[in-house]
Protein backbone atom coordinates (compact mmCIF):
# COMPACT_ATOMS: atom_id res chain seq x y z
CA UNK A 1 0.00 0.00 0.00
CA UNK A 2 1.18 3.35 -0.80
CA UNK A 3 2.62 5.35 2.07
CA UNK A 4 1.45 9.06 0.12
CA UNK A 5 0.24 8.53 -3.44
CA UNK A 6 -2.89 6.54 -4.15
CA UNK A 7 -2.90 3.20 -5.46
CA UNK A 8 -3.74 5.05 -9.03
CA UNK A 9 -1.40 7.50 -8.81
CA UNK A 10 1.16 4.98 -7.86
CA UNK A 11 0.59 2.77 -10.76
CA UNK A 12 0.96 5.75 -13.56
CA UNK A 13 4.31 6.68 -11.36
CA UNK A 14 5.36 3.36 -11.66
CA UNK A 15 4.40 2.54 -15.17
CA UNK A 16 6.16 5.83 -16.25
CA UNK A 17 9.36 4.99 -14.27
CA UNK A 18 9.10 2.05 -16.27
CA UNK A 19 8.70 3.93 -19.80
CA UNK A 20 12.36 5.44 -18.31
CA UNK A 21 13.90 2.67 -16.69
CA UNK A 22 13.51 -0.37 -18.67
CA UNK A 23 14.74 -3.38 -17.94
CA UNK A 24 17.84 -4.33 -20.53
CA UNK A 25 19.53 -7.17 -20.78
CA UNK A 26 20.79 -8.17 -16.87
CA UNK A 27 19.48 -4.99 -15.62
CA UNK A 28 16.51 -4.99 -13.97
CA UNK A 29 13.99 -2.14 -14.74
CA UNK A 30 12.34 0.35 -12.40
CA UNK A 31 9.50 -1.84 -11.90
CA UNK A 32 11.49 -4.61 -10.07
CA UNK A 33 13.86 -1.98 -8.53
CA UNK A 34 11.06 -0.59 -6.27
CA UNK A 35 11.78 2.96 -7.88
CA UNK A 36 8.15 3.68 -7.29
CA UNK A 37 8.50 2.60 -3.65
CA UNK A 38 11.15 5.23 -3.32
CA UNK A 39 9.27 8.38 -5.06
CA UNK A 40 6.55 7.27 -2.74
CA UNK A 41 8.29 6.95 0.32
CA UNK A 42 10.12 10.46 -0.69
CA UNK A 43 6.77 12.45 -0.97
CA UNK A 44 5.26 10.79 2.29
CA UNK A 45 9.01 11.22 4.17
CA UNK A 46 7.40 13.32 7.23
CA UNK A 47 4.56 11.02 7.01
CA UNK A 48 6.64 8.55 9.62
CA UNK A 49 8.71 10.44 12.40
CA UNK A 50 11.72 10.71 12.26
CA UNK A 51 11.39 11.93 8.75
CA UNK A 52 12.64 9.21 5.84
CA UNK A 53 15.62 11.89 5.05
CA UNK A 54 18.75 10.75 6.16
CA UNK A 55 19.53 7.15 6.60
CA UNK A 56 21.13 6.37 9.77
CA UNK A 57 24.73 4.56 9.80
CA UNK A 58 27.75 4.40 9.95
CA UNK A 59 26.95 0.79 8.79
CA UNK A 60 24.49 -1.00 6.48
CA UNK A 61 25.00 -4.40 7.83
CA UNK A 62 26.17 -5.19 4.40
CA UNK A 63 29.94 -5.79 4.65
CA UNK A 64 29.89 -6.38 8.64
CA UNK A 65 28.97 -3.89 11.47
CA UNK A 66 25.81 -3.10 12.46
CA UNK A 67 22.65 -2.59 10.42
CA UNK A 68 21.67 0.88 11.58
CA UNK A 69 20.80 2.41 7.88
CA UNK A 70 17.59 1.62 8.56
CA UNK A 71 17.21 3.76 11.76
CA UNK A 72 16.20 6.85 10.19
CA UNK A 73 17.79 10.37 11.77
CA UNK A 74 16.37 12.81 12.73
CA UNK A 75 16.67 16.26 11.18
CA UNK A 76 17.81 19.93 12.58
CA UNK A 77 14.71 22.36 12.65
CA UNK A 78 16.34 24.06 9.48
CA UNK A 79 16.74 20.49 7.69
CA UNK A 80 13.27 20.06 8.24
CA UNK A 81 12.12 23.66 6.64
CA UNK A 82 14.25 23.31 3.77
CA UNK A 83 12.98 19.84 3.16
CA UNK A 84 9.61 20.47 3.84
CA UNK A 85 9.29 23.04 1.05
CA UNK A 86 11.07 21.12 -1.04
CA UNK A 87 9.04 18.10 -0.49
CA UNK A 88 5.50 20.13 0.63
CA UNK A 89 6.29 23.62 -1.30
CA UNK A 90 5.53 26.65 0.27
CA UNK A 91 1.95 26.87 1.26
CA UNK A 92 1.73 30.48 1.87
CA UNK A 93 3.71 29.67 5.30
CA UNK A 94 6.21 32.65 5.76
CA UNK A 95 9.11 31.22 7.05
CA UNK A 96 9.02 28.67 3.55
CA UNK A 97 8.71 31.72 0.97
CA UNK A 98 11.96 33.36 2.45
CA UNK A 99 12.40 33.12 -1.35
CA UNK A 100 9.09 33.56 -2.72
CA UNK A 101 6.20 30.94 -3.40
CA UNK A 102 7.59 27.44 -4.15
CA UNK A 103 5.57 24.85 -5.69
CA UNK A 104 6.85 21.21 -3.78
CA UNK A 105 7.20 18.19 -5.50
CA UNK A 106 4.32 16.42 -3.80
CA UNK A 107 2.11 19.32 -5.72
CA UNK A 108 4.49 18.66 -8.78
CA UNK A 109 3.55 15.07 -8.62
CA UNK A 110 -0.35 15.21 -8.21
CA UNK A 111 -0.67 17.52 -11.29
CA UNK A 112 2.17 15.79 -13.09
CA UNK A 113 0.26 12.45 -12.77
CA UNK A 114 -2.75 14.11 -13.39
CA UNK A 115 -1.36 15.05 -16.98
CA UNK A 116 -0.53 11.66 -17.77
CA UNK A 117 -4.01 10.50 -17.17
CA UNK A 118 -5.44 7.49 -15.17
CA UNK A 119 -5.16 4.76 -17.82
CA UNK A 120 -1.31 5.73 -18.15
CA UNK A 121 -0.18 2.64 -17.24
CA UNK A 122 -2.64 0.48 -19.78
CA UNK A 123 -1.39 2.57 -22.38
CA UNK A 124 1.05 0.50 -25.08
CA UNK A 125 4.13 1.50 -24.42
CA UNK A 126 4.77 4.10 -27.78
CA UNK A 127 1.59 6.05 -26.05
CA UNK A 128 3.25 6.43 -22.67
CA UNK A 129 6.17 7.82 -24.60
CA UNK A 130 4.10 10.60 -26.13
CA UNK A 131 2.36 11.44 -23.42
CA UNK A 132 5.45 11.73 -21.46
CA UNK A 133 7.11 14.00 -23.96
CA UNK A 134 3.82 16.20 -23.46
CA UNK A 135 5.26 16.82 -19.91
CA UNK A 136 8.89 17.54 -20.25
CA UNK A 137 9.19 19.23 -16.44
CA UNK A 138 7.67 16.32 -14.88
CA UNK A 139 9.25 13.90 -16.93
CA UNK A 140 12.48 15.29 -16.02
CA UNK A 141 11.76 15.31 -12.15
CA UNK A 142 10.44 11.95 -12.38
CA UNK A 143 13.42 10.82 -14.21
CA UNK A 144 15.73 12.25 -11.38
CA UNK A 145 14.25 10.67 -8.75
CA UNK A 146 13.60 7.36 -10.16
CA UNK A 147 17.63 7.25 -11.07
CA UNK A 148 17.69 8.68 -7.03
CA UNK A 149 15.37 5.29 -6.43
CA UNK A 150 17.21 3.04 -8.84
CA UNK A 151 20.65 3.37 -7.36
CA UNK A 152 20.17 4.59 -4.02
CA UNK A 153 20.77 2.31 -0.43
CA UNK A 154 17.71 0.30 -0.34
CA UNK A 155 16.94 1.47 2.83
CA UNK A 156 15.44 4.41 1.01
CA UNK A 157 12.54 2.20 -0.68
CA UNK A 158 14.04 2.03 -4.22
CA UNK A 159 16.95 -0.67 -5.39
CA UNK A 160 15.66 -3.97 -4.53
CA UNK A 161 17.95 -6.29 -2.63
CA UNK A 162 20.71 -3.57 -4.11
CA UNK A 163 19.71 -5.34 -7.57
CA UNK A 164 21.04 -2.07 -9.27
CA UNK A 165 24.26 -2.25 -7.97
CA UNK A 166 24.81 -5.36 -8.81
CA UNK A 167 23.78 -5.12 -12.58
CA UNK A 168 26.80 -2.28 -12.78
CA UNK A 169 29.04 -4.16 -10.43
CA UNK A 170 29.13 -1.84 -7.83
CA UNK A 171 29.80 -3.44 -4.35
CA UNK A 172 27.96 -0.87 -2.89
CA UNK A 173 28.31 0.30 0.64
CA UNK A 174 30.37 -2.31 2.06
CA UNK A 175 31.65 -0.45 5.33
CA UNK A 176 33.48 -2.17 7.02
CA UNK A 177 34.93 -3.82 4.14
CA UNK A 178 37.52 -5.69 6.31
CA UNK A 179 40.69 -7.24 4.31
CA UNK A 180 41.43 -10.75 3.58
CA UNK A 181 44.69 -12.14 4.81
CA UNK A 182 46.12 -12.30 1.30
CA UNK A 183 45.29 -8.49 0.68
CA UNK A 184 46.86 -7.64 3.99
CA UNK A 185 50.11 -10.09 3.46
CA UNK A 186 50.34 -8.22 -0.26
CA UNK A 187 50.92 -4.86 1.31
CA UNK A 188 54.55 -3.02 2.48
Amino acid sequence: MPAWLTPEQYAVVEAACERLIPAADAHPGARALGVADYIDGLLGAFAVDPPRIWAGGPFSGRGGGDASFDRFLPLSPLEELAWRTRIEGSRGIPEREFNGPVTGWQERYVEGVAALGADFAALPAEDQEARLDVEPDFKALLYQHACEGAYAAPEYGGNRGAAAWQAVQFPGDVQPRGYTDAEVRGRD
